[in-house]
């Protein structure tokens, strides 16, 4: 069974209890967002899913047409392309109802608000250093999955030089936010 019918057979085993829009990051202000509560046996066995709307990519203007039916299943299939063990909820839905106006794309995905990270005040350079591998290392993996990995690996050569841009790219970009922060303190 794949993790698309193992995840309709586990909603098959749930009941709706709530439902609450939720005020969501940065990069998703003004998109629409829904926290689904649903339970299993009892309250005791809960499962939260988040419904968030998906809307068209920045770059569809300048690239050609996606080839899937909706920015809901674009978002999908990319996530489905990039990870290695995803979540067995993630799913997209269109919905024709008017919502503010009209018919919106969403998608849906397993609540995991355990999320974690390192703590910047406490780690070593070694600890960092090892964070960083890890974190190329996972991009990496993820554009190799998704991209034509010997193209890319062709692109970025054997040498330093794609490195060398990057630490460059990083430590003047570092050196913008240290200023926009004294402009904003100032």
């Amino acid at each position: 069974m794949g993790r698309q019918a193992a995840g309709r057979v586990l909603l098959q085993r749930v009941q709706y209890l709530d439902l609450a829009r939720k005020v969501v990051g940065i990069g998703s202000v003004g998109t629409r967002c829904w926290m689904l509560l649903l339970v299993g046996r009892d309250e005791q066995d809960p499962l939260v899913l988040q419904i968030k709307e998906a809307q068209a990519s920045v770059l569809e203007e300048r690239l050609t047409a996606s080839p899937y039916a909706t920015h809901g299943q674009r978002i999908v299939e990319g996530q489905r392309l990039m990870q290695a063990a995803g979540d067995i909820f993630l799913g997209w839905v269109h919905s024709e109802e008017e919502i503010d106006g009209g018919a919106h794309d969403f998608y849906l995905r397993q609540l995991w608000d355990w999320k974690t990270s390192i703590d910047l005040e406490t780690i070593t350079c070694r600890g960092l250093a090892a964070y960083a591998r890890a974190c190329g290392w996972t991009l990496a993996r993820a554009h190799a999955r998704t991209g034509d990995r010997i193209a890319i690996a062709a692109y970025l050569g054997a040498g330093d030089n794609f490195d060398a841009a990057v630490a460059q790219f990083a430590a003047a970009y570092a050196d913008l936010n240290e200023q926009d922060h004294r402009s904003l303190s100032a």
